[in-house]
């Protein structure tokens, strides 16, 4: 059923929002490349439990296996692939390695939506556990093994925590994808019900919406590595302007693809940015904040979802989520110009001390 469906998607979605902060943190004095392979082989394993699951509940905990190494892959995949590169292309290899969600999105999820309909629910689990053993030997022969250092443990990684400029990020991150979230979370419903797609057409929504978070994490990355902090302040302006004219132009199915591909598009400029950020003001907290943000990332899409469901709830139609997530988006800004504005006073305050 549709609610045992969405339970199950849960059960994924805690279990990222879990497993990455307790992986990057107990897992500080395990070699990045053996970590990867750790996580990776937990993916595997998870999703083919949950292709054998005999019952609703092993089925969930299988779920929920499956989504704890989520988040710390990606964010300490992030720290490995900006290591391997020179410093002002940081933010484009995190780019390189995000980029995976969107395409996921594009080519993944109707491939696996076809294996489903033709081969039983099963299927789709062995096909990305397949995919992820694949991934586990690339890991293996590509990525150079990269040595922990002398002074890195669990309280090295836990003092992300205690830095202003990490819980600034992830505020960010949170408030400003909770825009996107906002409206996101009811695009089939907008769709069908402003711009008058069919529900077999929604496909071609979601495509185009995969589509430009792909371009989007691209020009993020560019844009990061050209001026991180710029590229934040625009991203968020640019989600704000989509959001604020989304409604309107989702009322013709022409302007509602336009509409589509730009909020995929402005909203991915950030994760790039947001990544680098995290990694930057962590110092030596570096794998948990990377991974932190994938767990603010599913908070976010929890707060824009239920934000979305209240003005729905009191009556207003489908215009208006997205109008809830433009004020989001403006609200993630404030708290991106506050963060910017605390590194010029640290600055300021370094300058002061040199001097005397």
């Amino acid at each position: 059923s549709i609610p045992t469906a969405g339970h199950v998607i849960a059960a994924y979605a805690i279990g990222v929002v879990v497993g990455a902060p307790v992986i990057a943190a107990l897992g500080a004095r395990t070699g990045r490349k053996r970590l990867l392979l750790g996580l990776m082989a937990m993916f595997v394993v998870g999703n083919v439990l949950s292709a054998v699951a005999s019952s609703y509940e092993m089925l969930m905990a299988a779920r929920f296996l499956t989504g704890v190494p989520h988040g710390a892959f990606f964010g300490i995949g992030a720290v490995v692939g900006a290591s391997m590169v020179p410093a002002n292309r940081r933010a484009w290899a995190v780019s390189m390695i995000m980029v995976g969600l969107p395409v996921a999105n594009i080519i993944g999820v109707p491939l696996t939506t076809l294996l489903g309909q033709g081969l039983g629910w099963q299927a789709p689990f062995l096909a990305v556990g397949g995919l992820g053993l694949l991934t586990l030997v690339a890991v293996w022969f590509w990525v150079t093994p990269q040595p922990v250092g002398s002074e890195t443990n669990v309280r090295s990684e836990l003092s992300a925590l205690a830095r202003p400029q990490v819980w600034m990020a992830l505020l960010v991150g949170m408030v400003g994808f909770g825009g996107m979230f906002a409206t996101y979370s009811y695009i089939t419903p907008t769709m069908t019900e402003l711009a008058g797609f069919s529900t077999a057409a929604v496909t071609i929504v979601l495509a185009t919406y995969g589509v430009g978070m792909t371009c989007g994490t691209l020009i993020g990355g560019r844009l990061a590595d050209r001026a991180l902090m710029p590229s934040l302040y625009g991203g968020l302006i640019a989600v704000t302007v989509v959001l604020g004219v989304f409604g309107w132009m989702a009322n013709t199915k022409p302007t509602a693809l336009i509409a589509v591909f730009l909020m995929g598009g402005s909203a991915s400029i950030l994760i790039p940015a947001l990544q680098t950020r995290l990694m930057d003001v962590a110092h030596e907290g570096q794998s948990l904040a990377a991974s932190l943000n994938h767990s603010t990332l599913n908070i976010a899409n929890a707060l824009g979802a239920w934000l979305g469901s209240l003005v729905l709830a009191a009556g207003y139609g489908y215009e208006w989520p997205s109008r809830v997530g433009a004020a989001l988006a403006v609200a993630g800004l404030i708290f991106a110009v506050i963060s910017g504005l605390m590194d010029r006073r640290t600055a300021k305050s370094g300058d002061n001390q040199v001097i005397a």
